[in-house]
């Protein structure tokens, strides 16, 4: 076994006794509701999380990026949902994919073109996929209302189209992460289950046949009261979860399975700071749980052999390859330096997961405080991918 110690930083690492138990906590919610789980892998990129938090269910994953959709189609996950708006340009690499892995991959469309130039591409190509139409319940990000005339403009564009097949609608409550607290997040999650439920009722009511009614985002998949109507979520940081999922309420720093280990590189009693050798592309410059707890600057400090954090200390300042470390207040310096010698090492806990674990192409997976790394697993990175 590899210790901590013999790893070269900044170094991800991934707590499987964690993972574990965030990936069967949200399987008990999705079966106590009654719907599928269809976990977004976007967060972990990874097939050995994919296992994980598919265990016992069907094995339909959701996917943002093309080197996703390719990654894990590899690697045996076969029914994916790509949940971007679809540029018709990736049609070719996708339908590659599908061919060439026996997979299924769903498309999402929010427009008249965008169906339009999908539909004819696929069609050049002998291919066909099926679609979902993207609700806007709130989030304004993507998507038509479920209220809008367009939804039903939408739904039939597809219909007309000889190499597209309409399956359903998705939405996804982008904005409950600016809530904090259970009954803000209930709200969301409410209005996001009602808005996509009412659209597929439309649809369902001209005689548009509506297989899938698909919500996301963790806050409202742990908050959500009812999900009548829903047929699947699709939920994707709580296999990691994180400070801003903290920060809101949504879990415990003691559920976050993701950390950063890196080296004391010096320190700097000029300006009271501890320099590690991870920075902004290690740790990301992401700072969402700051909008609802203070204190937390980049990241929570910890010492190296586990994940409770140091009191008073979190990473300040970042530059590119440089983290500095600072103690909060008129904290005593030198006992910080002494705390945190050079050579040393530190875990930092990271703001947001996804951003976090994005450029890394592998997890050093460990079990608790203490314990050295039992198996290393590769992850999909960037956004482009061969079959």
């Amino acid at each position: 076994m590899t210790s901590l110690a013999e790893l070269t930083t900044p170094a991800l690492l991934l707590d499987v006794g964690v993972l574990e138990r965030n990936c069967e906590a949200m399987a008990q919610r999705a079966a106590r509701h009654g719907v599928a789980l269809r976990p977004h892998l976007k967060t972990a990129k990874s097939a050995d999380v994919a296992r994980r938090a598919t265990r016992g269910h069907s094995g339909a994953v959701t996917v943002s990026t093309v080197a996703e959709a390719g990654y894990f189609a590899r690697h045996g996950f076969t029914d994916l949902t790509y949940a971007v708006g679809i540029d018709a340009r990736k049609i070719a690499a996708l339908h590659d994919i599908e061919r060439a892995n026996g997979a299924r991959v769903t498309l999402l469309v929010d427009s008249i073109e965008a169906v339009q130039a999908a539909g004819a591409r696929a069609r050049e190509l002998g291919a066909s996929f099926r679609v979902l139409i993207e609700i806007d319940t709130g989030g304004g990000r993507g998507g038509v209302g479920p209220r809008d005339d367009a939804l039903l403009s939408l739904a039939r564009e597809v219909q007309r189209s000889e190499s597209l097949t309409l399956a359903g609608v998705l939405t996804h409550a982008g904005h409950s992460y600016h809530v904090q607290g259970g009954t803000a997040i209930r709200a969301i999650a409410e209005a996001e289950r009602a808005g996509a439920v009412h659209a597929a009722e439309r649809l369902r009511a001209v005689g548009i046949p509506v297989e899938v009614v698909s919500v996301g985002s963790t806050p409202t998949a742990v908050c959500a009261q009812s999900l009548e109507g829903v047929t699947e979520m699709r939920p994707g940081v709580y296999t990691f979860f994180d400070l801003d999922q903290v920060a809101r309420g949504i879990c415990g720093v003691e559920d976050i399975a993701l950390s950063v280990l890196a080296t004391v590189i010096g320190h700097n009693p000029r300006s009271r700071r501890v320099l590690i050798d991870a920075g902004a592309l290690a740790l990301s410059k992401d700072q969402s749980a700051a909008e609802f707890r203070s204190g937390l600057g980049f990241g929570l400090v910890c010492q190296a052999g586990g994940t409770v954090p140091l009191p008073g200390l979190c990473v300040a300042e970042l530059h590119q390859e440089h983290g500095l470390i600072a103690c909060e207040g008129d904290e005593d310096a030198q006992a910080m330096f002494r705390a945190l010698p050079v050579g040393s090492r530190v875990r930092v806990l990271p703001h947001h997961a996804c951003m976090t674990a994005a450029p890394y192409d592998r997890y050093h997976v460990v079990e608790g405080a203490g314990s050295g790394v039992q198996a290393v697993w590769g992850k999909a990175r960037g956004w482009h991918a061969g079959v």
